[in-house]
C-alpha cells in the first residue's frame, strides 16, 4: 500500500502526542491525532496542572497562620471544596480548548475517539478506518491498583479532582510521589490525613536524605504515618458512612481505621489494553512498548513515546521525545534524547527536588571517590513566622576535581531552585564552579554556592 490517508497518525493527544503532531505538521506532513478524552493528556486533565493548582490552594491555611508573626491579624477563613474543584475543572476545560486551537492552527486533524490497530498501517476509531505511512503511539499511562481485598472502594488520582464532597478523614495508600503530594494537599486543605506504606520511608528511588526529610516535614505538618505494614493483611471494608482500613502494623498489631475516602496511589502502568497491539505485531516487554533509542518499535514505521514506553515518565520527557521524533523523521535532523540527569520534583509539603545521582547510586558506581556536602537550616522566613520547617540541601561530587554528580533539596521553592541548578550537572560542572559563583543574599539558594 502506497496511498495512505495520512503521513503520520498519532494515537493519544497528551503532551508527547501533541508536541510530535504539531512539529511534524510544521515540517509539512499530513497529520491526524486521535483522542478519546479531553485534549491535553494526563498532565493537563488529571495530573501535573490540576494537582499543582491544588497544591497552591493548600498553602493558604499555613500562610494565614504564619502571617501573625509578621504582624498580620487574619481571621481564619472557611474552605469551600466545591468552589476549588469547579475552578480547577474550568481551567482544565480552558486548556483543553486551547490545545484544540493549537492543533487547528497547525493543520493537525483531531479525530475524536479511542484508536486501536487493525493492522500495521491501519487504525480504527469507532467504525472508521484510517491508514498512515507512520504511526506514533503516545497513549500515556493509567493508575493501577494491586490485587488487595476491598481496594475497589478506593479512588485513584483520576478521581481526586472530581470528589463530590471534601473528605475530612483521608487515607493515602502508597508512598510514591503522587500519594505523597496528595497527602500534603489534603492536609493543607484541612483534612485529617494518614499515609500507609510498606516501606520505612516514602519516595523510594529518591536520595535517602530527601526521603527522610520530606517524611519528617510531613509529620511536622500533622500527617499520620503507618510504615512497614504487612500488605498481605491489608483490606478495606465499606460501611454506611465510612471505609474501614484494616492491616497489621510494623509491630504486628492489627489496626482498623475509618476514613471518608481512601486514595490508592500504588503506581501507574502503560495504557496499552485498548490498542490491540498484537494486530500490528508490536513488541511489549514488562507491560511497556519496547522501543529503541530513537523511540522506534520493532515495526520500523511505528514509534512510541512517553509513559507507554515506561522509560522516564515525566511530561517534559514525553514532549522532548515527541519533538525529537518529528525532527528526525520529518525535519531530517536526526537527534536523540538523553534520559540521564533529568531533574524531578515532588510538590509535597515540604517540597523536594533532585537532579543527577543519589548518594547511594553514586557510591555504588564510584565508591570512595564520592564526596558529599550537606547542609540543613531553618529558613529565614520562619524566624518570626514560627514553625519547625527545615531546608535540606545536598551536593554529591566525585574525584579531585569534585565534578557534580547530584543535587538534592527539600524545602520551600526546591523545584524552582533545582531547575536552575540542574544546569551544573548537565554541563559536567564542578564544585569550584559553584564556589566561584557569587552568592545572592539573603536567599536559600545561596547555600549551594557557599556550601
Amino acid at each position: 500500500m502506497t496511498n495512505f490517508d495520512y503521513d503520520l497518525f498519532v494515537i493519544g493527544a497528551g503532551s508527547g502526542g501533541l508536541a510530535a503532531s504539531k512539529q511534524a505538521a510544521a515540517f509539512g506532513a499530513k497529520v491526524a491525532i486521535a483522542e478519546g478524552d479531553l485534549v491535553g493528556g494526563t498532565c493537563v486533565i488529571r495530573g501535573c496542572v490540576p494537582k499543582k493548582l491544588m497544591v497552591y490552594a493548600s498553602h493558604f491555611l499555613h500562610l494565614s497562620q504564619e502571617a501573625a508573626g509578621y504582624g498580620w491579624d487574619i481571621p481564619e477563613g472557611e474552605f469551600n471544596w466545591d468552589k476549588l474543584r469547579d475552578a480547577i475543572q474550568a481551567e482544565v476545560s480552558r486548556l483543553n480548548k486551547l490545545h484544540i486551537s493549537f492543533l487547528e492552527k497547525t493543520n493537525v486533524e483531531l479525530i475524536s475517539g479511542f484508536a486501536k490497530f487493525v493492522d500495521a498501517h491501519t487504525v480504527a476509531v469507532g467504525d472508521r478506518l484510517f491508514t498512515a505511512e507512520r504511526i506514533l503511539i503516545a497513549v500515556g499511562g493509567e493508575a493501577s491498583k494491586p490485587n488487595l481485598a476491598g481496594l475497589e472502594y478506593a479512588i485513584t488520582s483520576k478521581e481526586m479532582f472530581l470528589l463530590p464532597k471534601f473528605p475530612q478523614r483521608f487515607a493515602v495508600v502508597g508512598g510514591g510521589y503522587i500519594g505523597t503530594e496528595f497527602a500534603g494537599i489534603m492536609r493543607g486543605l484541612g483534612a485529617d490525613v494518614t499515609q500507609i506504606i510498606r516501606d520505612r520511608h516514602i519516595l523510594r528511588g529518591f536520595d535517602e536524605d530527601v526521603r527522610t526529610n520530606v517524611q519528617a516535614g510531613m509529620i511536622n505538618h500533622g500527617i499520620n504515618f503507618y510504615t512497614c505494614i504487612d500488605s498481605d493483611s491489608f483490606t478495606i471494608t465499606k460501611h454506611d458512612h465510612a471505609l474501614a482500613v484494616n492491616f497489621n502494623d510494623a509491630n504486628g498489631n492489627k489496626q482498623t481505621l475509618e476514613f471518608d475516602a481512601v486514595l490508592a496511589a500504588t503506581g501507574r502502568k502503560p495504557n496499552l489494553a485498548p490498542l490491540s497491539l498484537e494486530r500490528a505485531g508490536i513488541e511489549v516487554v514488562n507491560n511497556a512498548i519496547a522501543v529503541t533509542e530513537d523511540s522506534c518499535t520493532n515495526q520500523p514505521h511505528i514509534y512510541a513515546i512517553g509513559d507507554c514506553t515506561d522509560r522516564v515518565n515525566l511530561t517534559p520527557v514525553a514532549i522532548a521525545e515527541g519533538r525529537a521524533f518529528a525532527d528526525t523523521i520529518y525535519g531530517h535532523t536526526p537527534r536523540l534524547i538523553s534520559h540521564t540527569n533529568i531533574p524531578s520534583a515532588v510538590f509535597s509539603q515540604p517540597e523536594a527536588a533532585s537532579v543527577g545521582l543519589s548518594e547511594a547510586k553514586a557510591r555504588a558506581l564510584y565508591g570512595d571517590r564520592v564526596k558529599v556536602y550537606k547542609t540543613k537550616f531553618r529558613p529565614m522566613y520562619y524566624a518570626i513566622a514560627g514553625g519547625e520547617a527545615k531546608t535540606m540541601m545536598k551536593l554529591i561530587v566525585i574525584g579531585d576535581e569534585e565534578r557534580v554528580l547530584g543535587l538534592h533539596m527539600v524545602g520551600k521553592d526546591a523545584a524552582e531552585i533545582i531547575q536552575g541548578m540542574s544546569l551544573v550537572v548537565t554541563m559536567g560542572g564542578c564544585k569550584k564552579d559553584l564556589d566561584n559563583t557569587m552568592a545572592m543574599h539573603p536567599t536559600a539558594a545561596e547555600e549551594f554556592v557557599t556550601m
